[in-house]
């Protein structure tokens, strides 16, 4: 049976200070929808498990997700995933991955699978650690095609989790050294998927925690924002706690975070994770199964 996803949109307001004037851009961030449209509060909680080598960045105010079936004024800090805004809600469920296979490599949207099982995209900067995290979701080291150098994946790649959904890896973006017409074509067949796929549930947008906030980064969230796609914030490389030059992840990430309060009237769910340590794996698993549970409903 045919399954349509049904989306409440909560309008954003995105602000880019870009020198000489700010360009703003009202868009609506789709998420799906039961019976209760989920929601975004501003909350202040001190209580997040700590960690010896990491701790959250620091927010006097962080913005919750809210996930349809909680009211606001049930929360409590037990339901905040650790290094997250995210609330664990009545559809989280069994989140264990216990059996994936690779399905197939699409070059355009219309090759992709039409079975109708819901799907979660991955995206990202090319070398964000997109393999590396896809790797370490499903815990077979060389299930997506990781390498040194950035811009491997070039077709759309299903991988069927548990029989019942799709994890899929798409193609990085901003990869400079590719060829023009590698870029077009890129924008082609991947914005053709975004925009042609009934049964995407949400994308993982991966960003970079040992680097500063990239431009790029918030251009293709906004893209996806004005387009009506569901965005998850996938904070990378977490456990890269020294660097040579620049900020620690940490510090990157409250940067980022200081930018989305600015930028975003209300933010979108967000987590930290490191492929190397396993930081935020079975939590943003977890994040994945409450909305995909929602889903089917």
């Amino acid at each position: 049976m045919t399954m349509a996803l049904r989306r409440a949109s909560i309008t954003l307001t995105f602000l880019f200070q870009t020198p000489p004037s700010p360009l703003t851009h009202t868009f609506s961030l789709p998420i799906p929808k039961r019976t209760t449209t989920p929601s975004f509060l501003s909350l202040h909680h001190s209580s997040i498990p700590a960690s010896k080598t990491l701790t959250p960045p620091p927010s006097e105010k962080p913005f919750l997700f809210i996930p349809p079936g909680v009211e606001p004024t049930e929360i409590n800090d037990s339901m905040i995933l650790p290094f997250s805004n995210i609330v664990v809600g009545p559809y989280a469920g069994d989140s264990r991955i216990k059996d994936v296979e690779f399905v197939k490599s699409s070059p355009k949207a219309k090759d992709c699978p039409k079975d109708h099982r819901p799907e979660f995209a991955v995206l990202g900067r090319s070398n964000v650690g997109k393999s590396s995290l896809i790797n370490s979701l499903v815990r077979k080291k060389e299930l997506a095609l990781t390498s040194k150098k950035p811009g491997k994946t070039q077709l759309i790649n299903h991988f069927l989790v548990n029989k019942k959904w799709y994890l899929v890896d798409l193609p990085g973006y901003g990869f400079a050294k590719a060829s023009e017409a590698a870029k077009v074509d890129w924008s082609s067949f991947t914005k053709g998927y975004f925009l042609n796929r009934d049964t995407l549930v949400a994308v993982l947008l991966l960003i970079d925690a040992s680097v500063p906030p990239q431009r790029i980064d918030f251009d293709c969230a906004n893209w996806l924002g004005r387009n009506n796609i569901p965005v998850t914030f996938v904070f990378t490389k977490c456990d890269k706690m020294k660097v040579a030059k620049g900020k620690i992840p940490e510090e990157n990430i409250r940067d980022f975070q200081e930018i989305i309060k600015q930028n975003y009237k209300q933010h979108p769910p967000w987590i930290m994770t490191s492929s190397v340590t396993g930081l935020g794996r079975d939590d943003l698993l977890l994040h994945v199964s409450q909305l995909r549970n929602y889903w089917d409903q």
